[in-house]
């Protein structure tokens, strides 16, 4: 039986089999920000040990920068403390590090591909669940914890039991009208939150063959979403194209076998899932997980319809949480608050669907829409298109510095008890983007026409 592409990218950075099921696996690349960091840099000191490859560690703020500007200092003491400690770990221990205001600095998971740190057949460790995003690159990449952030550091390896494989296959073509958000809401609505655990997702078919980098990397974002310790797509020419323009990697010899890097034919899965593309249109979260959602044109679904009873208890209390009825259109609920950003949608390819919804319309009287670039880059690239200019006649709040800002509430960019959102982020957890807020999620052009008309909406509602 062949290998799968995980498989293949797992052996070549095996540096010891374990005895326990563990191995002990090389990581080419180590990302880090202010958060969840400190105590692992304490652990090197207090074992007297250094970083074993700077080289191979770059750092970003993100988490709790401003986004208001880039001179503004952190307001929160802890967030501000993290950041001061990220900052004098770098320079004592020789990490490069991109502080806000920097042409470099930018959501972690936005900034590895930008700034060609990512590439086909490596391995990539974060302190942060969304790292599966640089599995579109045709990398074996997933979050890691605080102590195992010190292990790495330590000793650029870190030992690991091999996820199981998960083939989910995506036939046909997405409509004009859809995009990676809602196929991994789809996904995530099919399989559940729990759905890949223990698993990397290989993404397959025609209708991923056809997504830009971009959109692969919403969509190896969301993996996580549905429990998987990552996702991964196999380079292509799409792949090359883009780190041919970005990545030193495309100097290195053995460049054509990265880019050729795939799955064998005879390759075994422990599960596959096969999605029609065709059948697929925008969809919207309606509760307090991912897997809670549904498609647009559809109404808030009733607990008594649920057959699991666990299952059914969530959705009663996600009910109670949102403040929805049962059979509510989805078109009928207003929201406050619309926010596109974050790792999942703050690249430039998701500002320009916005920008093309808001062209030549307005936001919708006392909505505020707030819009935050990914990167410093992003920021830019929006500027040179005049991207800014559509935002700024459309009435939306588009800021002049990048980080996480309301995807995670840490700055001081959040909602207010009560207050309902439509944001492009990957979490609707309860007081996920402040205490009492409501969350839900949707891709950057429902967002855009959510802006405009007040309510839940896509594009072919203007």
């Amino acid at each position: 039986m062949g290998s799968t592409l995980a498989a293949k990218i797992w052996e070549a950075h095996t540096v010891r089999r374990g005895s326990a099921g563990e191995d002990l696996i090389y990581i080419d690349l180590h990302l880090l920000h202010e958060v969840n960091t400190p105590q692992a840099f304490d652990g090197l000191r207090a074992a007297r040990r250094g970083v074993r490859r700077p080289d191979l560690t770059v750092a970003t703020e993100d988490h709790n920068t401003p986004t208001t500007g880039v001179r503004r200092p952190i307001s929160d003491p802890a967030g501000r403390r993290q950041a001061e400690l990220l900052r004098a770990n770098c320079a004592e221990f020789g990490i490069r590090l991109h502080r806000l205001g920097e042409p470099g600095q930018g959501i972690v998971h936005v900034i590895g591909p930008e700034l060609g740190l990512t590439g086909p057949g490596m391995t990539i460790v974060c302190c942060d669940s969304h790292t599966t995003t640089q599995g579109a690159f045709g990398a074996l990449a997933f979050g890691i914890g605080t102590s195992q952030v010190e292990h790495v550091l330590a000793t650029q390896t870190l030992p690991l039991r091999r996820p199981a494989d998960m083939a989910v296959a995506v036939t046909g073509r997405l409509p004009a009208a859809v995009t990676a958000k809602d196929l991994a809401l789809a996904l995530i609505a099919r399989i559940g939150v729990g759905g890949g655990q223990g698993h990397v997702i290989e993404y397959r078919g025609e209708a991923i063959t056809a997504l830009s980098m971009e959109a692969r990397m919403t969509l190896c974002n969301m993996s996580v979403e549905a429990g998987a310790t990552t996702g991964i797509i196999a380079p292509d020419a799409t792949t090359a194209d883009y780190l041919d323009r970005r990545s030193v990697m495309r100097a290195d010899p053995r460049w054509d076998a990265w880019i050729g890097l795939r799955s064998d034919d005879d390759a075994g899965y422990a599960r596959r899932v096969t999605l029609d593309a065709g059948l697929l249109s925008p969809r919207v979260s309606w509760g307090t997980n991912p897997g809670q959602n549904v498609a647009l044109d559809e109404v808030v679904p009733d607990p008594a319809d649920i057959g699991d009873p666990d299952e059914r208890a969530a959705a009663l209390r996600a009910l109670r949480y949102m403040d929805l009825r049962p059979g509510t259109p989805v078109r009928d609920i207003a929201v406050d608050v619309v926010f596109i950003g974050s790792c999942t949608n703050g690249r430039i390819e998701d500002l320009r669907a916005a920008a093309d919804v808001l062209r030549g319309r307005r936001v919708a009287g006392g909505l505020h829409l707030l819009i935050v670039p990914g990167s410093a880059a992003v920021r830019r690239q929006a500027e040179a298109e005049g991207l800014d200019a559509v935002f700024e006649a459309a009435g939306a709040d588009f800021r002049p510095a990048a980080g996480c800002s309301m995807c995670v509430a840490l700055n001081e960019d959040r909602l207010r008890p009560g207050q309902r959102a439509a944001s492009t982020s990957n979490r609707n957890f309860e007081g996920r983007q402040g205490r009492g807020a409501r969350t839900h999620l949707v891709s950057p052009q429902v967002a855009a026409t959510t802006a405009v008309l007040g309510r839940l909406a896509a594009p072919a509602d203007l």
